[in-house]
């Protein structure tokens, strides 16, 4: 195998690591009615069983994009994989709710040493326009599989087991270890060896799993005051507050990123390693893209979170339909990677983002307008192709634009932040989409029985807490008993879900502004690139000097 042949098959195994725990990460919200019924876990169990995975996944990602910079990052990537594939088998085997918890951390370990991983490799590996595509072929990857995840896990749930869900990923897994045993060529930081910035380390993580906590559990546990209802459990020991734990993490995160941020500055001046090279923020397209990256993220995965729950719940598919609804979006992720790498000899890959961007918000905006009780998949199904090629192209290119002139050696830490950014964002989207979907139900439904039916305030208000706190499940069973309730129920869920819709075109649009500083950022780089083209030793002496802004800002 030549060596340009072998480095595109690498990618192809780069990107089905990508795929496993994307998938994975999707695929259990389907399996969850499955896993109540066998394992007969509470309500607080089911809540740690989605968020465990997600906690741990967010709160490691710099760390383990730091540690492959050092340690060889397709060194982290085969570990990462290793591990995913042993709490794979822990989950699927699982004879109790709690330790299956136990095995989504384990995975959330192995998912955070994937991702940022993989982005490093093909930031070490590739040049110029193969990079463009390499990231588009990325981006793709993940845009499909966060589709894809819930059509597999309705279909190994409905036809064998949830089990299934947690046991597919040993087989994918395995091939993906050979696969990059055999393709992948070692990459690291070749500077000389220096030592983990373990407070740093520590540090960093308090504050992501503390800032995604909070905007995971904030309407949960309430953002101030505490639910009596609801307070946060871990085995046997409940929250004995008036005040909710949610401003507590997030006090707890400032003060971490603060004391992070400190602490790498005085590590700097001693001229010993950090965590994260601060230089990097020097990069104009570095800083400027993760800013981007973070407000794109609020707004682009928030509709698969409201729009199964309206397939399942208003329209009445179950979960192998919906996910056949939804693999429109994957199959316009996939069919992004084709078209960027069509145009990138004609565009540059900011223009590209914006194109994307621009068709997120298209997509998005035409399923507000035909969300509605008595639509039908023929409705929405357009509109979510062009959804997925926006953000199949989006994704993917503005991966490329924030690492582009971040130094090999870097790779992983640029990645590891990158990736934290889009985590963060994604999370608050989730908090802030997810609450405008529930309130907002909550508030028109509320209107409906009062106006048109006329019901006594306490029932009133117990059927919309039922349908709110149960996010719109009860639908179905209220249509049953009360089929004009029903009715009423599933117009204000189509209302929530369209709000929710409008408000994700909002931050994409915010989103799309944001990208406008990267124009001239870009441009400047570039030329800068250009003027010390074949001066390895520039771009690797950032690294060496990862402290310093000066350093790094004065040679760029």
């Amino acid at each position: 195998m030549s060596r340009a042949a072998k480095r595109w098959t690498s990618l192809v195994f780069i990107s089905f690591a990508v795929a496993l725990i994307i998938v994975d990460s999707t695929i259990v919200n389907v399996a969850i009615p499955s896993i109540v019924r066998d394992l007969k876990i509470s309500s607080t169990q089911v809540q740690w069983v989605q968020e465990s995975y997600t906690l741990v996944f967010a709160a490691l990602l710099l760390v383990f994009g730091t540690l492959a910079d050092r340690f060889g990052r397709r060194f982290m990537l085969l570990i990462g994989v290793g591990i995913f594939i042993g709490a794979s088998v822990l989950a699927a085997l699982a004879p109790t709710g709690d330790l299956l918890i136990g095995a989504r951390v384990v995975q959330g370990v192995g998912g955070a040493m994937v991702l940022p991983t993989t982005l490093s490799l093909i930031n070490a590996g590739f040049r110029g326009r193969d990079r463009g595509i390499a990231f588009a072929v990325w981006g793709s990857t993940i845009g499909g599989m966060v589709a894809v995840g819930p059509l597999l896990g309705g279909w190994l749930t409905t036809y064998y087991s949830w089990r299934w869900a947690f046991g597919i990923n040993v087989p994918l897994g395995i091939a993906v270890l050979v696969g990059v045993l055999a393709t992948v060529t070692e990459s690291k930081d070749t500077a000389e060896a220096r030592r983990v910035d373990m407070v740093g380390a520590v540090l960093s993580v308090i504050a992501s799993a503390t800032l995604v906590f909070g905007l995971i559990e904030g309407r949960t546990y309430g953002w101030w005051i505490a639910d009596g209802n609801r307070r946060l459990e871990l085995s046997g020991w409940k929250w004995p507050f008036d005040l909710s734990p949610v401003p507590l993490a997030f006090a707890v995160s400032a003060l971490s990123v603060v004391a992070f941020i400190w602490w790498g500055v005085r590590r700097r001046r001693r001229r010993k390693s950090t965590l994260l090279a601060l230089s990097l923020f020097s990069i104009p397209s570095f800083r400027n893209g993760n800013i981007a990256a973070l407000i794109i993220s609020l707004g682009e995965f928030g509709i698969v979170l409201s729009l199964p729950l309206w397939l399942q719940n208003v329209i009445g598919y179950d979960a192998l339909q919906t996910g056949f609804v939804l693999l429109a979006l994957a199959v316009g992720s996939f069919v992004a990677s084709g078209l960027s790498a069509a145009f990138s000899r004609k565009l540059t890959p900011i223009v590209l983002v914006r194109v994307g961007i621009a068709a997120e918000i298209i997509g998005v905006a035409c399923l507000g307008f035909v969300i509605r009780a008595s639509a039908s998949w023929l409705d929405v199904v357009p509109f979510l192709f062009v959804y997925g090629i926006g953000l199949g192209m989006a994704t993917a290119q503005l991966t490329g634009v924030v690492l582009k002139d971040v130094p090999v050696n870097l790779s992983g830490q640029g990645s590891g932040a990158q990736s934290t950014a889009r985590q963060i964002g994604s999370a608050l989207g989730i908090a802030i989409l997810g609450t405008i979907l529930f309130t907002s139900t909550g508030s028109a439904l509320d209107a409906r029985l009062t106006d048109q039916h006329a019901l006594p305030p306490q029932a009133r208000s117990s059927i919309v807490d039922t349908v709110v706190v149960s996010a719109g499940g009860a639908i179905p069973g209220i249509a049953e008993k009360n089929s004009a309730v029903g009715a009423a129920a599933k117009d204000a869920f189509s209302d929530g879900t369209r709000n929710s819709a409008f408000a994700a075109v909002g931050f994409l649009a915010l989103g799309l502004i944001a990208t406008l500083r990267l124009g001239s950022a870009g441009a400047a780089a570039a030329a800068g690139a250009g003027a010390g083209a074949g001066s390895g030793t520039d771009r690797e002496s950032v690294g060496k000097n990862d402290g310093d802004p000066a350093a790094a800002g004065g040679r760029r």
